[in-house]
């Protein structure tokens, strides 16, 4: 096999055949986080308490076994596809409305906007669902500051929302070093640095509960129209010859990535690189034709974050902070795609 044409050979089979490759690998690592820990499960074991409910079996596991599983791996194992896959849906959006392969779900703001948010409220002592309200409120007043930005100058484009992003970016990193600069250094500070770092220690049913609705519909919105988002990655000459308006598509598209981003974050707090890698890897795999790449974006988010967790919670005595891990897989395998790109073309 040629060297960089290992991915060929892995689509070669349709694309049906690789959306069911990789979902089937989604499974495996699903069995896999929930068995691994301190308290080791066996994956056999697993698959029988989690099919119990559904049919008649013989219980051959400890009662603590299934304890664990249900109170405590199964929804940080469940939290972890759904925040991945959000991200990597998320990803892919926005790239398609800025017609920019290097747009990441943070561009307008949402992730940093967010961590004010929450940063605020760690601040004045809130509980974690105020925390997780904060960050969400937070999220959302940064993209509509970066919304309103062009039509307060009076010039709607992508570049000025492009550079709007970046102002409120610019502006929300300032007023969270105050933030952190005003905070507790023994019990505030930490909490704030977690945040920033993600994690979904103190992941809970409740939690996915709130905040996994809006979630699944923005998904299954975004699915639904995945045929339209190939019109934002035509210009605008070309959108007017088909006789399209493509303004109100590109805000929807904008405010469910927003949701997902937002929401992720009230969650799991910031975590970087999948919305940047994973559409790449998608856009590898299947080309560039949204009605594929957003499907398989959806189940490599969820893969690529669920093996993160599992690494950072089973790897060392300590739990790793995700941001970390998907910095250290993330930033070496992007680098692996741009120069795959460039022999490509050369």
């Amino acid at each position: 096999m040629k060297r960089f044409e290992w991915y060929k050979e892995l689509t070669s089979g349709g694309y049906g055949a690789t959306l069911a490759a990789f979902l089937v690998l989604l499974f495996l690592a699903m069995v896999i986080g929930i068995s691994a820990g301190r308290y080791y499960i066996e994956p056999a074991d697993v698959v029988k308490i989690l099919a119990a409910p559904f049919m008649t079996l013989e219980q051959t596991w400890p009662d603590q076994a299934a304890s664990i599983i249900y109170s405590l791996r199964l929804p940080r194992v469940i939290a972890a596809m759904m925040i991945g896959a959000a991200l990597a849906l998320s990803g892919t959006a926005y790239q398609s409305v800025f017609k920019n392969p290097l747009v990441a779900p943070d561009m307008l703001g949402v992730s940093s906007g967010a961590c004010v948010g929450a940063a605020v409220c760690i601040l004045l002592g809130l509980n974690q669902a105020g925390i997780q309200i904060g960050a969400f409120v937070g999220g959302l007043a940064a993209v509509s500051c970066a919304v309103a930005i062009p039509k307060i100058i009076g010039k709607n484009s992508i570049v000025m929302l492009v550079l709007s992003g970046i102002i409120v970016g610019g502006l929300t990193s300032s007023i969270l070093g105050i933030i952190k600069y005003l905070a507790d250094a023994d019990t505030q500070l930490p909490a704030i640095t977690y945040w920033q770092l993600g994690s979904l220690t103190n992941v809970v049913w409740d939690n996915i509960f709130y905040n996994g609705i809006p979630i699944v519909l923005c998904i299954v919105f975004m699915l639904l129209i995945r045929w339209r988002l190939n019109i934002l990655t035509l210009s605008e000459e070309e959108v007017h010859m088909l006789g399209r308006n493509s303004g109100w598509l590109r805000y929807a598209v904008i405010l469910c990535a927003t949701i997902l981003t937002a929401c992720s974050v009230c969650i799991s707090g910031t975590v970087g690189w999948i919305g940047l890698v994973i559409p790449h890897f998608s856009r590898m795999l299947v080309g560039p034709d949204n009605q594929r790449m957003l499907p398989l974006s959806v189940i490599l988010g969820a893969l690529f974050l669920l093996v993160i967790d599992t690494l950072s919670r089973a790897s060392i005595s300590s739990e790793i902070p995700l941001s970390i891990l998907t910095g250290l897989v993330g930033a070496p395998f992007y680098f692996y795609l741009l120069l795959r790109q460039r022999l490509d073309l050369s």
